[in-house]
């Protein structure tokens, strides 16, 4: 075969070695040094040759020499450049890709062990050598000697029986692709997982953009803008601990033409209905999307604030949008670059709507009611009417109703508004019952609270009270006192005195036409001791370093996003400074992720919030502690990877943007704005670089 036609061969292929000789484990003399004879000379290297992974390793520069090959070092960037006769090849230390280049372009393959320094030698695999330079080569396992012959041609095979077949070598990416892998014969031995990766072609480094563990399936790839330029798509497999089995690599250039498509409506449309689902079809990651709805006839504009660019937005059409309207969807990248939809063009023909909300076709009424209305049309003032059923008397009722013996019987309510114009407009009638018994509530003290602190106590009620009394009640001696009583409309504040730790109830008693109504006995606790807050884990300017080690380490093991990891401890503790305590005694609990429960070390008290008759208040609720934040970290991981409901996050927990929309998803957090939060984090401080692999 001439040479040109080997290199040629070579350079469209992976990386190759001969089918003779590929084990060089010598099965006696194992202590006898290796020998390297080139063209006939016994050639002295120092250091010797040795064998690592069943392949024989020689230093670079020994054999460049003896084969008349110029070998450069690189030393800022552990590259090893090989150059003869016009061909081109550059090795990274501890890499297992291999780039090519002569005069047909550049193409890549893999090694199977990677180059590595040893005593200030670089050492490569001599069967790689020998192919890359197309010289014949032999082992004598008796006498443990490598022979090369720069006389003979060797063929080559590929080290790999693998193939990446859904993209071409060379081929442009312009937006989403599925990435599939053929094996001719079999599955790499041992290989439980397949990954792909985009890397820089200048640096070899760059991210996984697809992974799993079913390693003959189609995987969808939804490339980033951020990923434009000239890279290397690399297939690589490995086993069940991580370590690398086989490859391939291909270079492509991602060039994405974005193609944005707002979907539920359609052109010309007619718009009736009150509620419409939009969502948006991207070819391309985005970092958010944005909803853009124009009005034309009255200028009237709205867009949405950053939502999922995978979820949807239900669009609900009011009056006075009936007419033109031009609907569009925005996609943003990581940089903040909008990527714009067509203009939908539609006509808005909505009808009037106005219901009543906050109660059923036949309720019974024996507390306090919040009453509202539904409407498609802007108002200008909106009250409630209550119809007696037997008189067939309106009267007005408050939105907060807590409707008193005045009230008892069948009534029908609705909703009187008035529109922008003055045109009145009425809503849908609803029969109820209302007991109307006379009640009155506690507000100010809630079941379960911790009073530290003064608290002001009132009652609610629905009838005019004449007299009221907050009695207090130590559950362990019964004792009582009254720690307030007069106008039932005045606010009553009660101080805990110092030193009374302990249960306690409370209640209120009214007076009311000559009877006692009373409230519901509400239990509570005092504690006056000191009370211990939040504190910080570390430094605030620390704190970045300090979560992207753990961040780092927890993605070696679990493939999830360091940088989303990262940003979440940031989000959660504020820079490591709010981390929970035990209130009571001061205990820190390391728990950076704020998980309620019992973790390794325990459970800290801390405070969660509640509401009582519409009063919000602060309760104790027990958080997960941990012996050190390591633990803390590592079972956030924990739950992340096991419950099934982390399903969809965990496909996709390799990609900072798409991880942390997949947790919004998956209802780890109600914050409509949480993955804003986290993407914004982790583009402002360049976390993504966290996640920078090679192979």
């Amino acid at each position: 075969m001439k040479k040109k036609n080997l290199y040629k061969y070579i350079f469209a292929s992976l990386l190759v070695t001969a089918t003779v000789a590929i084990n060089f484990v010598p099965k006696v003399y194992a202590d006898t040094p290796i020998q390297l004879v080139i063209d006939g000379d016994k050639v002295t290297a120092d250091p010797e040759p040795f064998i690592k992974d069943d392949r024989t390793l020689v230093p670079i520069r020994v054999v460049a020499e003896n084969l008349n090959a110029e070998v450069s070092w690189d030393n800022d960037n552990r590259i090893v450049h090989i150059s003869k006769d016009g061909n081109e090849i550059e090795l990274r230390i501890d890499s297992h890709l291999v780039e090519y280049t002569n005069e047909d372009g550049t193409s890549y393959s893999m090694l199977d062990v990677v180059p590595l320094i040893k005593e200030d030698r670089t050492f490569v695999p001599i069967r790689f050598i020998s192919n890359a330079l197309g010289v014949g080569i032999e082992w004598d396992n008796n006498k443990r000697t490598v022979y090369v012959d720069s006389s003979v041609e060797s063929e080559v095979v590929p080290f790999f029986d693998v193939e990446i077949s859904s993209v071409e070598s060379g081929q442009t990416i312009e937006g989403t692709t599925y990435l599939e892998t053929v094996m001719p014969t079999q599955a790499p031995k041992g290989a439980a997982e397949i990954k792909y990766l985009l890397l820089d072609r200048n640096t070899a480094r760059g991210f996984v953009v697809a992974r799993g563990t079913d390693i003959a399936a189609s995987y969808k790839w939804m490339p980033a803008m951020e990923d434009n330029g000239e890279k290397v798509l690399v297939a690589a497999f490995y086993d069940a601990k991580g370590n690398f089995l086989a490859g391939h690599a291909i270079p492509v250039t991602v060039d994405i033409n974005p193609d944005i498509k707002l979907t539920g409506l359609s052109e010309g449309e007619l718009v009736t209905e009150d509620r419409v689902p939009l969502a948006a079809e991207l070819n391309f990651s985005a970092a958010y999307v944005k909803y853009e709805i124009i009005n034309p006839d009255t200028n009237a504009y709205y867009i949405s604030s950053g939502l999922d660019p995978l979820g949807g937005f239900t669009m609900i059409p009011v009056m006075e949008d009936n007419g033109n309207m031009a609907l569009r969807v925005i996609a943003f990248d990581t940089a903040g670059n909008e990527y714009s939809s067509k203009k939908v063009n539609v006509k808005v023909d909505v009808a009037r709507k106005l219901s009543l909300g906050g109660v059923t076709e036949g309720q019974t009424i024996d507390k306090s009611v919040s009453l509202f209305v539904s409407k498609n049309f802007n108002v200008s003032t909106a009250e409630y009417v209550a119809v007696d059923l037997n008189t067939g008397k309106e009267t007005v009722i408050s939105n907060n109703w807590f409707p008193g013996p005045d009230m008892a019987g069948s009534k029908q309510l609705y909703a009187r508004v008035k529109d922008t114009n003055g045109n009145i407009y009425t809503s849908n009638k609803i029969t109820v019952n209302v007991k109307g018994t006379p009640q009155v509530l506690l507000q100010g003290v809630g079941p379960g609270q911790v009073v530290s602190a003064p608290v002001t106590l009132k009652v609610k009620s629905n009838v005019t009270l004449d007299s009221i009394k907050y009695i207090l009640t130590n559950k362990a001696t019964g004792e009582t006192k009254i720690i307030g009583e007069g106008s039932y409309l005045a606010e009553y504040s009660y101080t805990p005195e110092t030193g009374i730790e302990g249960n306690y109830s409370i209640k209120a008693e009214a007076k009311y036409q000559g009877s006692t109504i009373k409230t519901e006995e509400v239990n509570f606790s005092v504690y006056t001791k000191q009370l211990y807050a939040a504190k910080p884990i570390v430094e605030k300017e620390k704190f970045m370093d300090f979560a992207s080690r753990l961040a780092t380490d927890a993605k070696e093991v679990t493939g999830m996003s360091a940088a989303l990891q990262t940003a979440q401890a940031i989000l959660e503790t504020g820079w490591g400074q709010s981390v929970p305590v035990d209130k009571y005694d001061g205990q820190l609990s390391n728990n950076l992720f704020g998980v309620k429960g019992t973790g390794t070390a325990g459970s800290v008290t801390s405070n969660t919030w509640e509401e009582y008759n519409g009063v919000s208040f602060r309760i104790d609720a027990e958080f997960r502690a941990y012996n050190n934040v390591s633990e803390s970290w590592a079972d956030h991981n924990e739950l992340l990877l096991t419950k099934s409901r982390y399903q969809p996050f965990r496909d996709v927990m390799f990609d900072s943007t798409q991880g942390a929309w997949a947790l919004r998803r998956c209802g780890y957090a109600t914050d409509s704005q949480y993955s804003v939060k986290l993407i914004n984090i982790i583009n402002l401080y360049n976390l993504k670089s966290l996640d920078e692999t090679t192979i």
